[in-house]
């Protein structure tokens, strides 16, 4: 059987570009805490909510105290962190709380600095969702109170914990699509970013004297996934933005493009809106023996006709993509295999921002290397503060150095 999917693959990779799906092990064990742990949360909007939903996953951490300056917001996160203390901001959280372990923020990005400075003047271990900041200066000085803090710090940047991208990272780095030749990223989502109520505290995001649009505020997450792959620097951004759809008084750009220059001749191709919804989410890095697709809960690998087998590609499920036909590739697809099983590995047993919380956790409790450091969540915050100023000016923006 596997035999015969062998020369299937050979057959499919010589007669042009053959898909490879990337996909993380079902056979891991869910992550347990060393010790049990009492976290807070600082900001219950929607990322709040998400991070409420992977944290109760994990056995014996409890979410001791929420703070969010809405009351609706507040009373909400509370009920739903399962009763949690609530308070109004992150000084009387830190006033009332003694025993906590760390803390997530995830509140509005203008707000970061403030809650990053006094939970880590407290010692205590953090996670900060990424851009760490809207401005240089606070991103500086957020990386700067993570370095002097005797606790952990983690950035939110989700493509070094995502196990489909750390899976193809491993392939990339092994030399599966050669030298990069060009990249591209694109994220669609058709919303408004605007909020029904308490509009001044809740429609920051299209609130360009605080928010870095969709370029930082989205685009920082995907310029650092390539970066991390190629582990080059983006040196400077072009860019530009216009409203297509949300007329509503708003200033800032709801759909737009940049071009990163990574140097040397590389360079990404970026675009993201607000007014439609094809494409969705992705990244492609294109090499000159294969193509790899991220798509956050799918990969694939696009072999060129004339690329080398390096063996892996025995263990495949074929998959169509328009008019070709590729195949998948699982982790532990020996084991997979025997059991008739490989189409159970496909796809992210939890959303992206799971792995980030478990990467955290595991760095607070157990001594691992953290994931993706303040330094990085700064490199890759300067990135997405060039971009935001490349598309509101249109011109070349060069980025500053960390």
């Amino acid at each position: 059987m596997l035999d015969a999917r062998r020369r299937l693959f050979l057959k499919q990779s010589l007669a042009g570009a053959a898909a490879v799906s990337l996909t993380p092990s079902v056979f891991a064990a869910p992550y347990r805490p060393g010790r049990a742990l009492r976290v807070a949360l600082v900001g219950c909007g929607r990322q709040g909510r998400e991070l409420i939903k992977e944290l109760a996953k994990f056995e014996d951490v409890t979410i001791a105290a929420v703070a969010d300056p809405v009351e609706s917001r507040r009373s909400s996160g509370a009920r739903r962190a399962g009763d949690a203390a609530a308070y109004a901001d992150v000084d009387a959280l830190l006033a009332a709380e003694s025993d906590l372990d760390a803390v997530f923020v995830a509140s509005s990005t203008h707000t970061h600095r403030a809650i990053v400075e006094a939970c880590a003047a407290k010692g205590l271990a953090i996670y900060c969702e990424a851009p760490l900041a809207h401005t240089a200066e606070d991103a500086r000085a957020i990386a700067k109170a993570a370095g002097a803090s005797a606790g952990v710090f983690q950035s939110g940047l989700l493509a070094r914990v995502n196990p489909i991208y750390k899976l193809a990272n491993k392939f990339y780095r092994s030399g599966s699509i050669r030298d990069a030749v060009s990249m591209r990223g694109t994220w669609h989502k058709k919303t408004s970013w605007r909020a029904s109520n308490n509009a001044e505290l809740l429609d920051w995001k299209v609130d360009p004297a605080v928010s870095l649009g969709l370029p930082g505020e989205v685009g920082t997450h995907q310029f650092d996934a390539v970066s991390w792959f190629t582990n080059k620097a983006v040196k400077s951004v072009r860019g530009h933005g216009s409203i297509r759809l949300h007329e509503d008084g708003r200033t800032m750009a709801d759909t737009i493009g940049c071009e990163l220059d990574f140097g040397d001749g590389l360079f990404m191709s970026y675009e993201a809106s607000l007014a439609n919804s094809f494409e969705s989410s992705y990244e492609t890095i294109r090499g000159t023996m294969g193509t790899m697709k991220l798509a956050w809960t799918a990969g694939w690998l696009f072999k060129e006709a004339d690329a080398s087998t390096q063996g892996w590609e025995v263990y495949a499920n074929r998959q169509q993509f328009h008019d070709e036909e590729g195949i998948t590739l699982i982790a532990d697809a020996t084991k997979l295999a025997a059991q008739d099983r490989l189409k159970d590995g496909v796809g992210l047993p939890h959303p992206p921002l799971y792995y980030g919380v478990e990467t955290f956790l595991a760095s607070v409790t157990d001594g691992a290397e953290v994931a993706c450091t303040a330094a990085d969540g700064l490199t890759s915050t300067l990135v997405g503060i060039a971009a935001a100023k490349a598309v509101a000016s249109g011109e070349t923006v060069e980025v500053e150095g960390a």
